[in-house]
């Protein structure tokens, strides 16, 4: 009988930060159906498994910022499907391509979870979708996010490391690193503590709670 699983849509586009996205599916990628029988994480595995797809608005290989192109396996307009995790990275001046924008709208209301890291917060912000929850983004250019949407019912909180929504559907990560720190947050919330420290020892990775952010205070934001 074949393991029932959570399908999660990766959504890149030129200039995407490499590490918003990649340290989050490396850590996510732990519960694949790939990777089982072949990484020993725990013998106590979920019974479900997280399969991610990488998106984007063609199949032409996506340059990011800073790092090797990457090739999407399906473009937004194909995939049609509801998935249950949306994934959002960021990156400067962030500006995707419409379609990808069109596709987190698309899924956004049947989706179980949206994962933003750095920028990505942004994303989401100017698609309505953070408004009346808390979020935060890249302590770096959290002035300008905060200004550019100073007119939308968003909680945007300055010392955070990652920040969920009340009921659990919305997580916004601080800056590019931070969102490895809320994918293991995510993951504890998935399968529990114990499995989920299992997957970060494999990985030898330490990761930081909400609150445990020393870069509001460099960039004068407290």
């Amino acid at each position: 009988m074949s393991q029932p699983s959570l399908t999660a849509a990766v959504c890149l586009f030129p200039n995407v930060t490499v590490t918003d996205y990649q340290g989050p599916a490396e850590l996510l990628g732990l519960l694949s159906s790939a990777r089982r029988g072949r990484t020993v994480v725990s013998d106590k595995l979920p019974d479900f498994t997280i399969e991610l797809t990488y998106l984007s608005h063609t199949l032409e290989p996506v340059k990011p910022k800073v790092g090797p192109r990457v090739t999407p396996e399906r473009t937004y307009d194909d995939a049609q499907e509801q998935f249950d995790i949306i994934l959002v990275p960021g990156g400067p001046s962030v500006n995707p391509p419409s379609a990808c924008n069109e596709f987190i709208l698309r899924q956004s209301p049947g989706a179980q979870y949206i994962l933003s890291v750095c920028t990505g917060s942004l994303i989401l912000a100017r698609l309505g979708l953070l408004n009346g929850h808390p979020a935060t983004t890249n302590k770096g250019v959290f002035k300008e996010v905060k200004e550019e949407t100073k007119d939308l019912p968003i909680r945007w909180m300055e010392k955070a490391r990652w920040v969920t929504s009340d009921n659990k559907k919305i997580w916004t990560a601080s800056g590019v690193t931070a969102g490895m720190d809320m994918a293991g947050g995510f993951v504890d919330h998935l399968v529990g503590k114990e499995l989920g420290l299992a997957c970060r020892s494999f990985l030898e990775m330490s990761v930081r709670d909400e609150g445990d952010d020393e870069f509001a205070a460099y960039h004068g934001l407290v």
